[in-house]
């Protein structure tokens, strides 16, 4: 089954012009980086994730916070991308336009050699100012681990760049993101779950628009009833094997 998927998910981007590709946890879940479900049992199963994910968290507590994060990070730096990065980053070049959308904060993709990646949650590797003043530091050598800084710019903290729970996603972010999967010939959605929006509504508008959508995901998800094909794979196993003749 997974032999003819691939091969008529060939087809469909043999002939497409333009890719956008929208991926979530199971993306880098052969990295090493852990998925929501996992973090269940591990990065997430000792905490309260609104005591961690949320604004009025940071604010009860932000040493606290801010040392899980920092340790969040040592993590993510150590993890490299998988043969699924890679194969996007290659595929660049045969499509026009062609843009990731990812739900991931790992920075994996860049880390590949992806460009124009579109980050809907953010990036861990990045701090931003708790007041929204404006100021983002990218180097982790200007952050320190032990206590949250204050912001240079305002002397507010500075926080991880992440959206946390009750936050808007950036809104530049997102209308590139509806603009590129309403104009696309093909949306590749992998190793997302389909659950969390606005991002699972992306390749509903794509396939709205004319897209073909691909699915690539060892398990069942909320996005499988909008997949022209469903590739039932993992990403680092399936993606250098669907690019094979594109």
């Amino acid at each position: 089954m997974t032999a003819d998927a691939l091969a008529r998910a060939r087809a469909l981007l043999q002939k497409a012009g333009s890719c956008v590709v929208l991926t979530g946890a199971g993306m880098s879940a052969e990295s090493g980086v852990p998925t929501f479900r996992d973090g269940q049992t591990g990065v997430w199963s000792k905490f309260d994730p609104m005591q961690l994910a949320s604004r009025e968290g940071f604010e009860a507590d932000p040493g606290f916070v801010w040392r899980w994060y920092s340790s969040r990070r040592e993590k993510i730096a150590e993890v490299r991308p998988n043969a699924g990065h890679f194969a996007l980053a290659g595929l660049e070049r045969r499509f026009s336009p062609f843009a990731i959308v990812t739900q991931n904060v790992d920075g994996l993709h860049t880390r590949a050699g992806s460009t124009g990646v579109l980050e809907l949650h953010g990036n861990l590797m990045r701090t931003k100012c708790f007041a929204e003043c404006g100021v983002r530091i990218d180097s982790l050598a200007d952050v320190p681990a032990g206590e949250p800084p204050a912001c240079p710019s305002c002397g507010e903290w500075l926080r991880p760049d992440v959206v946390w729970f009750g936050e808007m996603l950036d809104p530049t972010v997102l209308d590139d993101a509806e603009r590129l999967a309403a104009r696309c010939d093909v949306m590749l959605v992998v190793g997302t779950s389909g659950m969390v929006y606005p991002a699972a509504g992306l390749p509903y508008l794509a396939r709205r628009r004319g897209a073909k959508v691909i699915v690539v995901n060892p398990n069942p998800s909320d996005i499988d009833d909008c997949a022209d094909v469903l590739v039932s794979e993992t990403a680092a196993k399936a993606l250098p094997r669907l690019f094979e003749a594109t």
